[in-house]
């Protein structure tokens, strides 16, 4: 036996609901709600299981115009059909409801015959919409998934034989796209629709599809090419363009000529120096210039058999100076405008998303284009589902929360909800238990700015609080990623989080300090981890001297009150950079607090330029802002000793700087044994 349908009422008068529903409660389920608010709040937990909403005008809280207009927003109205019941029967009000998405309007007093037929009528319609973008949605999904799978399965072969990680596939694709979403606001000069940054992005894949034909021993070298080598190996440009050209019967397709423009000319250069054909400035089509440049930065930042990788800074640098050859101008201004950003966004891409992204923006493109006015909700519900899905089936037995933006409302996982002792919906969370308990109410308005401030582009949020889990302190790591409409602009639809950590064997928050051994802003060792590692050389150094370089920022606050603090993020992400990028692998570089670091490194003869070396490359200007720094260095000197009694005299050394002119770096001393008394 079917499940019947279900139908929502909202009328403030109990009468006339109770009058519809006993219309209607024979073939159909019926939810009630008394005013608008309390509607979207059942839409927000039961919108699939909605066939229909018969909803009147004039209520308190919430009216029936401003009802429509959030369904509007949050694309329900797409996806609910929407009756109209009203003594109002102003052409007006009606012509207002219609514009809003009302699908019909009936007029009280009712007429039992006419409600059930609107209803019968409204609701098999309904159905049928809701199945036609389902089966468009499946079609279009299982197309595009084919499709991209080919790309991604040809282009990781090419990698797998080049002996690179198929990582590289993957960035230089998200580079793609990234910059020509970027160029295409800067100009409207190259026509970039959405649907051809999509068709250049995923033709980016095939970029190196002709090294293919490249034999191993000069594709794997471990070294220079000789020169006869190098012209081998630039005939790859020329073949891949042939591999494409020589697919029959599919050469006038829109992928397969992007494809082939990026494959033969990926290596030309602005000012006609690069190769096969020596095209100069806009001769070189545009989706060949995005993907040499993504091409050139992956290479420099990643490892290669020939060369180790290179930071960000110094990759991003390489190329504004035109040290990899020249690029457009206007594509140049995009890159420095964005490196950062582009930066951050390399650093969250992986196997697992890479496809299934493309695929779900290429159907959401793909519905709103050609399919029903139905399918965008749909395809969003699917994006939706699937993000969900992925945290949830990933995390087991964890409190795992989902926040609403509109109408606010924070939903538990069952198991987080049990354990934390509160309902699975929460409405008003700010005024809950949860949001003034679990939380303070301090922490978590923090946690609501932060997830308002966060981007599409930037949409993950980690922040610790000390929270109250089941009548004990506890500090916890709250993770929330937001997720976003595509909307112009996209607005916020919530997030979905955790908190971590629950005990899987005794349900219980733990008691431990919940940092991992690196920094999570800088990729640093944290103290912790630094300490335990360095305790562990210098129990097994034998004879061997080390040397610990401890040092903050002099400025941290001038460039948080004069750039503001997202520039004072960028700033500690930057000293973190040159510390690591002018160490050795087997140093050990740690950032132990806000502005502070150590490094920690064996003694030589060359310690003294090697300590001017790295102040001086620290104290280098940061984007028009002077760095300054006071540096301590304290030497073991034969006798056993261990991270504090090191870290101690190092910091004496520091102080003892501060406090004499600052900027500089000095080695501990008898002298300083009682600085900081």
């Amino acid at each position: 036996m079917n499940a019947k349908k279900k139908i929502l009422i909202v009328d403030d008068s109990e009468m006339n609901r109770a009058l519809l529903e006993d219309m209607l409660s024979e073939d159909y389920d019926i939810l009630e709600a008394e005013n608008g608010l309390i509607a979207s709040r059942i839409i927000q937990e039961q919108e699939m299981n909605i066939s229909l909403m018969l909803l009147d005008i004039v209520m308190p809280v919430m009216d029936g115009f401003g009802l429509l207009k959030l369904m509007n927003k949050k694309g329900w109205i797409k996806n609910i059909p929407v009756i109209m019941i009203s003594a109002e029967t102003a052409s007006t009000y009606m012509d207002k409801a219609y514009g809003l998405g009302a699908v019909d309007y009936v007029s009280r007093p009712f007429d039992e015959r006419t409600v059930r037929h609107r209803v019968d009528s409204n609701v098999l319609l309904g159905e049928k919409q809701k199945d036609l973008s389902s089966r468009l949605a499946a079609q279009i999904y299982e197309k595009e998934k084919d499709n991209r799978l080919m790309i991604e399965i040809l282009s990781h072969i090419v990698e797998f034989r080049n002996g690179e990680s198929g990582l590289h596939v993957l960035h230089v694709h998200a580079i793609t796209e990234f910059l020509l979403q970027k160029l295409a606001k800067k100009t409207d000069k190259y026509n970039l629709s959405p649907k051809q940054i999509t068709l250049i992005s995923n033709a980016s894949a095939l970029h190196d599809v002709g090294k293919i034909s490249i034999p191993s021993e000069i594709l794997n070298k471990q070294g220079k090419l000789t020169d006869e080598e190098f012209e081998i190996m630039k005939t790859h440009t020329l073949e891949g363009a042939k591999m494409l050209e020589d697919i029959p019967y599919r050469s006038n397709e829109p992928l397969i000529k992007i494809s082939y423009e990026i494959c033969r000319w990926h290596h030309e250069r602005f000012d006609g120096s690069g190769y096969p054909d020596g095209l100069k400035g806009e001769e070189i089509p545009i989706s060949a210039q995005v993907v040499a440049l993504a091409d050139v930065y992956d290479a420099l930042t990643s490892r290669r058999v020939y060369k180790p990788s290179f930071p960000h800074a110094q990759a991003v640098e390489m190329i504004l100076n035109g040290a990899c050859g020249a690029f457009n101008p206007l594509l140049l201004n995009c890159f420095k405008d964005c490196h950062k950003e582009l930066d951050k966004k390399l650093k969250q891409v992986s196997f697992d998303d890479s496809v299934e992204n493309d695929i779900q923006n290429s159907l959401v493109r793909t519905l709103k284009t050609e399919g029903t006015e139905a399918s965008s909700r749909t395809v969003r519900l699917l994006e939706h589902e699937r993000n969900k899905f992925k945290i949830l089936s990933s995390l087991s037995r964890e409190v795992i929360f989902e926040y609403n933006a509109m109408p606010e409302m924070v939903t538990l996982s069952e198991w987080g909800a049990d354990f934390l002792g509160m309902p699975v919906k929460i409405f008003n969370p700010a005024d809950s238990d949860f949001g003034k308990k679990v939380f303070t109410k301090k922490d978590f308005a923090d946690l609501i700015k932060k997830i308002k401030s966060s981007s599409p582009e930037s949409p993950s949020i980690i922040e610790k609080y000390l929270l109250n889990i089941k009548g004990v302190k506890t500090w916890c790591k709250v993770y929330v990623r937001t997720m976003w409409n595509d909307a112009d602009p996209p607005e916020l639809e919530g997030g979905i989080g955790k908190i971590v950590d629950v005990n899987d064997e005794v349900n219980e928050i733990k008691y431990l300090e919940l940092e991992v051994e690196k920094d999570y802003r800088t990729g640093l060792l944290n103290q912790k981890a630094a300490k335990q590692k360095i305790n562990d050389v210098l129990g097994a150094s034998g004879k061997k001297k080390f040397a610990m370089i401890m040092f903050d920022l002099d400025n941290l606050k001038q460039a948080n009150d004069t750039r503001g603090h997202l520039f004072g993020d960028e700033l500690i992400e930057h000293i973190a950079n040159v510390a690591k990028a002018n160490t050795r692998a087997e140093d050990i570089v740690a950032r132990i607090g806000g502005d502070e670091f150590i490094i920690f490194m064996e003694y030589t003869r060359a310690i003294e330029s090697q300590i001017k070396r790295i102040f001086k490359c620290i104290t280098r200007e940061f984007e028009q802002f002077d760095v300054s720094v006071s540096m301590g260095v304290a030497c073991t000197d034969g006798a056993p000793t261990d991270y504090d009694k090191l870290f101690e005299k190092a910091d004496r050394a520091a102080y003892a700087v501060k406090h004499n002119g600052k900027n500089a770096y000095r080695f501990y001393d008898a002298s300083m044994k009682d600085v900081l008394k």
